[in-house]
């Protein structure tokens, strides 16, 4: 194994990922850990001298925030995705940039493994392994969750407190909470635990990004958003015009949105979704920050965008949600649509302003330079260029085959009444 033995681990300072990086040492490979910091609140010092304490020979902590904002993020927000409805995305978008991040590790230590610790029910594994192969066709994956070696040791969490114990590996001494989290810029979900139960109410003290709206202010925050070619450019807090906010750095930007957001009690979804594996799983979402700039880019887009463009547009959305839900983001597919959203996004230029009250995201008024909005056009007391007889042909000539329809539908209830005697 000596030639092929150095693999990079995704690695997250938790009880699995630890047990993971010691198991694979004890298989004889020499391990590089690889931990990407898109926006989730730990302690990266200490998770690399954890990694270091365990027995990985190198510890990579790369600072993934700015990409991850206006390479998956805003991408993701010009498309209007959303998975089956509700869900926004959150960690979907960043195990793709994760997975780029740790395959560019693995080429530049001359790995030819990689690894990580999702679980074989879940989506993780893979939108981590397709994107492995998307990036690097010859990488060779090593997912300890479905290694039978691995399953035959640990059964369950007992197994890996115990193993912890054994070897040494620093275990928070704290009370794990019962349930599980991924958090990053964009969001942060709970799952697993008490909350698999889909009839059980998620108690307040579970969410971590935003209060309850009945905690929430009782004035309305105002907030006006900039668009250029679809993307945010800017935001400006104009609740006190004494006191105006503006940030217009993307992930700066972003961070804010998120901030205040949270403040107001916005983006939280609570569901049942369908895993890409076929099996239902319940997630508490907290989204502010995206939630805010979905519904100000849809305010905006319905102003400047053209009718059927528009169409177009949103019949794509949802297959590009579930592409990026089920791990296709390197895929050719991807790489279409992506094309078609972005040249759909051209004229999208303008402000919105929106309100955000207790969980609510208000549109108030958008303006556009590329405004397809014709007021006049629109008005019902100036005619505006608009020959209201014109509509007699429009609707005669809609009516056609409405016409025809009824006609046979009329001509077989006459033949089929039954006869009277």
């Amino acid at each position: 194994m000596a030639e092929t033995s150095k693999v990079v681990l995704a690695y997250s300072g938790g009880l699995d990922t630890s047990v993971i990086l010691k198991w694979l040492i004890e298989q004889g490979h020499e391990v590089i850990c690889f931990v990407g910091d898109v926006g989730q609140r730990d302690d990266f010092e200490n998770i690399r001298a954890t990694a270091l304490a365990v027995g990985a020979t190198k510890v990579y902590v790369e600072d993934l925030k700015h990409e991850f904002v206006t390479d998956y993020v805003f991408p993701a927000i010009k498309a209007n995705v959303i998975y089956e409805g509700r869900y926004l995305l959150g960690t979907s978008l960043a195990r793709p940039l994760l997975s780029k991040a740790q395959i560019e590790i693995a080429r530049k230590e001359g790995a030819k493994f990689v690894a990580h610790g999702a679980t074989g029910k879940g989506n993780d594994q893979v939108r981590f392994e397709l994107s492995y192969y998307a990036l690097d066709p010859e990488i060779k994956v090593i997912s300890p969750w479905k290694d039978p070696a691995f399953l035959e040791r640990f059964n369950g969490r007992t197994d890996l407190l115990e193993y912890a114990e054994e070897h040494g590996i620093p275990v928070k001494a704290s009370a794990e909470k019962p349930y599980s989290e991924d958090a990053n810029l964009m969001h942060i979900s709970h799952e697993a635990g008490m909350l698999e139960d889909p009839g059980f109410v998620c108690p307040e003290d579970v969410y971590s990004y935003s209060v309850s709206p009945q905690a929430a202010p009782d004035r309305e925050t105002v907030l006006e958003i900039y668009f250029e070619d679809g993307t945010p450019i800017k935001v400006r807090n104009i609740t006190d015009p004494s006191d105006v906010v503006e940030k217009t750095d993307p992930l700066e930007l972003f961070t804010y949105l998120c901030e205040v957001g949270g403040a107001n009690a916005v983006g939280r979804v609570d569901m049942v979704e369908n895993r890409f594996v076929g099996i239902k799983s319940r997630g508490v979402y907290e989204t502010p920050g995206g939630t805010i700039l979905r519904a100000a880019h849809m305010d905006l887009e319905a102003i400047a965008m053209d009718r059927e463009v528009m169409r177009l547009r949103n019949m794509l959305s949802p297959k590009m949600a579930e592409l990026m839900y089920n791990g296709f983001w390197f895929s050719p597919e991807m790489e279409f649509l992506m094309a078609a959203v972005a040249k759909s996004q051209e004229w999208i230029d303008g402000v919105v302003t929106l309100s955000l009250y207790k969980g609510n995201v208000t549109p108030l008024a958008r303006t556009s330079p590329t405004s397809l909005y014709d007021q006049d056009l629109s008005s019902m007391d100036i005619e505006g260029g608009f020959d209201q007889r014109d509509s007699f042909g429009f609707i005669n000539v809609s009516a056609i085959r409405l016409k025809a329809h009824a006609a046979i539908v009329n001509q077989r209830a006459r033949t089929r009444q039954p006869e009277k005697h």
